[in-house]
């Protein structure tokens, strides 16, 4: 406004003039009337005027809070003309390494010590020397650049000039300029010790001019005018740069003659003195720094588009967000979204493909600059109904280019760009549930006296208490990471309160019922027909557990062509009767849905003659939750199947195969524990049975069209795992690092167990809960929170078991049976809502099968 209006410009100190006048022990008077250190004595008028100026910096900005930081150690670097204090302020003097920011560099190897790559593409041998600088490069080996050196601005096109020198002490710099309104290419060399200052003697190339005249040819008027008097006569004036060729394009090669002039018979000196020349202070005006950033801009994108392919296909934890919102922001994230195509189309690997796809999912919400509404919702817009096809038919490659093209009909609005997010997200879903389902080359049956008709088999199992390494079992991290969760199997007060039993009827049909206890069904279902079994993979569907089980275990086949009593007439003469059963609570955080799926598919297949093994049934149950598209690891089935206190882990590998570590304790360890350990249930809904609405999946008809069950993928997650997929899909450091605390955790853990130590058993309860809120933020409540600061001076440690917000807390408490002792403490709180504290004991049992005699069908 000032410029525009014709007001004289007025130089402001950025400390004694804009800083000061918000500092808290300034005076208006004092501040108007000082003068910055660097104003002359005699400036009189320029005094009036900076006052004039300062008065109207106070009233802007004096009742601005200014806040200031400091660091300790720290240093102000003034930045002048050497380069030789330019290269310290970017390398690290007796660093091992070299520092490499913003880059791709091929052979690592050959960066020196100390050294430093900045925003640069270095593709085969380039080797760097110690102390040395590569900025905004793109070079293609063989080049080697010795120590002590900056080289900035340079391309593919320079490399071969470069070629066969080794460069010492030199700053060799690519420029974009404007000459006369056209745009060009300049190439400037200088050595790092050179002076720019007109005082002295001056040197060039490290070297007095005189040698450098002696040495090259170049005589003093090639440099200067003749009237140039001999103190103007600096380095700053020599006209040594070319800046036009009248037949050809310049390169570096026009100045790098000079460091080693060969014997042509002065062919290069004579094609130098052929070009039009510039000096330093010339060339300045003419810098296109429009251009120069423009440049820069494309070479960062170029490089970081490769960065992105080596980290995905390297399954590098390097997170790519930073990236995506640079690549946004600049306008640029066409480019990066080919480039993630392109991985996840040809990756052997579904874990990198998935990757791939959410982090297309990152650059679209990224496009969406936060509006669009919700980034977790359903997925089953009947538009992506063919890319997803082609994914469940194993089509990658065609799945990801009908993805692509679908995506770029939903592009123009923040509302349509978070949609088609949610939709990258539900493709990702269908391929960690690929990756899962490898799990199913571990199951296996072997046939069995078949129970007789009417006769009951039972299956009984225990809860499972998590004590380390929740989430770590939970796909993709249970394959791309690796997993590991110490669990213990449980009764609570005394009873083991999952369960499941079956039975062969002679009517061909399924009779299916849930209930809160064995004795007392609430829910009850037949099952006529195939269609009547259409929503097995439905979570929120009555019976859907039930249904999915006769799927998994392969007793029906709801894609064939015969009916449902044709099947079981023929493969059983008869049909099925299904009860199942938990005494906990909805949401209780014991594994309840996964450990009943366990029981229930033991049962079925037990009633159809076959004997399935724990470990398989382990596995089997991870293929059940696919199916029933709640997802979901596998801690849950391992801590309620198999007895007592154990470790399961999962290598970083696919297929995905489960092993399970029975941790041996100390003699009379597991009473000891049994008697210090109590489950308190919150009254609180839990987070991980917060689902979101469910679409229709297969088999439903909507609109008289038959859905794709990956369409509900995404919309059957729990909120808070799709929050922890993307977080973990996005290598966010946080989250990666405290993955790995995870898994090495539940190693310490299990050691504490072999120990018998309850006060180390407390810490890591202590750290896990921790672990757990920062895997999964908010999953505290407030009363949560204050149920357990009461408890605290009577525990060794405590947590939510489970994913976290609600369900049981479970304690390990200093003294033993202190369940009346709690419970009074508890009473004396207020606002802790409908809490209960229950007795828990470990179970040493697992899985219990028992046949009884046949009984009239309830």
């Amino acid at each position: 406004m000032g410029l525009d209006s014709g007001a004289r410009p007025v130089q402001l100190s950025l400390f004694f003039d804009i800083l000061l006048c918000m500092a808290r022990n300034v005076n208006r008077e004092n501040f108007l009337v000082g003068q910055p250190p660097e104003m002359g004595q005699g400036d009189s008028d320029v005094a009036g005027y900076l006052q004039a100026a300062r008065a109207e910096l106070w009233r802007e900005l004096r009742d601005q809070p200014l806040t200031m930081a400091y660091v300790p150690d720290g240093s102000y670097s003034y930045m002048t003309s050497s380069a030789s204090e330019f290269l310290c302020s970017l390398t690290f003097p007796g660093a091992p390494r070299a520092r490499v920011v913003h880059s791709q560099v091929e052979e690592l190897q050959l960066l020196g010590a100390g050294s430093s790559v900045v925003s640069c593409l270095l593709e085969g041998p380039v080797q760097l020397g110690a102390g040395s600088v590569l900025q905004h490069c793109h070079l293609q080996g063989p080049i080697r650049i010795g120590p002590g050196c900056l080289v900035s601005g340079l391309d593919t096109a320079q490399c071969k000039a470069l070629r066969g020198l080794d460069l010492h002490d030199l700053v060799l710099q690519g420029h974009h300029v404007q000459l006369h309104g056209a745009p060009g290419r300049v190439f400037t060399l200088v050595g790092r010790l050179d002076s720019w200052e007109r005082q002295g003697t001056g040197t060039y190339l490290n070297m007095s001019w005189s040698e450098f005249f002696q040495k090259t040819g170049v005589r003093d008027w090639d440099l200067w005018d003749p009237d140039t008097t001999p103190a103007e006569r600096c380095l700053l004036s020599a006209r040594l740069f070319p800046v036009l060729h009248p037949l050809r394009a310049l390169g570096p090669q026009d100045l790098l003659w000079m460091l080693d002039p060969q014997e042509d018979g002065g062919k290069a000196l004579r094609a130098w003195r052929t070009c039009w020349r510039l000096s330093w202070e010339q060339l300045q005006p003419c810098l296109d720094r429009a251009a120069t950033l423009a440049s820069r801009r494309d070479l960062f994108f170029h490089q970081a588009l490769g960065k992105v392919r080596h980290v995905l296909e390297a399954r590098q934890d390097l997170s790519l967000r930073p990236l995506i919102r640079a690549a946004v922001r600049e306008g640029c994230p066409g480019p990066l979204l080919a480039t993630l195509d392109h991985v996840a189309a040809g990756a052997g690997d579904p874990g990198v493909a998935a990757r791939a796809l959410a982090c297309v999912a990152d650059v679209l919400c990224c496009m969406a600059e936060g509006r669009g509404g919700l980034r977790s919702g359903p997925a089953a817009n009947p538009g992506w109904m063919r890319p997803f096809s082609y994914l469940e038919c194993g089509d990658l490659a065609g799945g990801v280019h009908a993805l692509a093209q679908e995506r770029d009909k939903w592009l123009s609005r923040p509302a349509l760009l978070v949609r088609a997010a949610r939709h990258y997200e539900g493709a990702g879903q269908i391929l960690i549930r690929q990756a899962v389902m490898s799990a199913r080359q571990f199951v296996s049956t072997e046939p069995a006296e078949q129970p007789a008709p009417g006769q009951w088999v039972v299956a009984e199992c225990p809860a499972r208490v998590d004590f380390s390494g929740g989430w770590s079992d939970t796909p993709p991290l249970a394959y791309e990471l690796g997993g590991a969760v110490l669990g213990l199997a449980v009764r609570v007060d005394g009873r083991r309160p999952i369960g499941a039993r079956a039975r062969r009827i002679p009517e061909p049909e399924l009779w299916l019922a849930v209930g809160p206890r064995q004795d007392k069904m609430a829910l009850k279902i037949v099952c006529w027909s195939l269609d009547d079994l259409r929503d097995y993979c439905q979570p929120h569907a009555p019976g859907a557990l039930l249904k999915a089980t006769f799927i998994c275990a392969g007793i029906v086949h709801v894609g064939s062509k015969l009916s449902l009593r044709e099947q079981l007439l023929h493969a059983f003469g008869g049909g099925f009767e299904l009860h199942t059963w938990s005494e906990l609570p909805h949401g209780s955080g014991l594994g309840t849905s996964s450990i009943l799926a366990g029981a229930a598919l033991a049962a079925v297949q037990r009633a159809a003659g076959r004997a399935v093994g724990t470990e398989a049934l382990i596995h089997a149950v991870l293929h059940l939750e696919q199916v029933l598209t709640t997802g979901g690891g596998w801690q849950d089935q391992v801590g309620g199947l198999m007895p007592g206190i154990k470790v399961g882990r999962s290598r970083a590998q696919l297929p995905l195969k489960v092993e399970v570590e029975e941790i041996t304790v100390p003699e009379g360890f597991v009473q000891k524990l049994s008697d210090h350990l109590l489950l308190v249930y919150t009254g609180k809904t839990r987070l991980a049975r917060n689902l979101l609405q469910v679409s229709p999946g297969p088999g439903t008809r909507e609109g008289g069209r038959w859905l794709s069950w990956a369409q509900i993928l995404t919309a059957s997650l729990p909120p808070h795992l799709q929050d922890v997929l993307r977080s973990w899909y996005a290598r966010l450091p946080a989250v990666v690092q405290n993955a790995h605390s995870l898994v090495q955790h539940t190693e310490e853990c299990a050691e504490a167990f072999r120990q018998g130590s309850l006060p180390l058993l407390g810490q890591c309860l202590t750290s896990y809960w921790e672990q757990k809120k920062l895997m999964a933020p908010g999953c505290e409540p407030l009363a949560v929170r204050r149920m357990m600061d009461v408890l605290a001076p009577h525990v060794h440690g405590q947590s939510l078991a489970g994913a976290g917000g609600g369900g049981f807390l479970y304690l390990l408490t200093k003294e033993p049976r202190q369940k009346e002792a709690l419970e009074a403490v508890l009473a004396k709180t207020e606002g802790l809502g409908n809490y209960s504290v229950h007795l828990v004991e470990v179970d040493t049992q697992g899985l219990s099968l028992q046949l009884l005699g046949g009984e009239t069908s309830t």
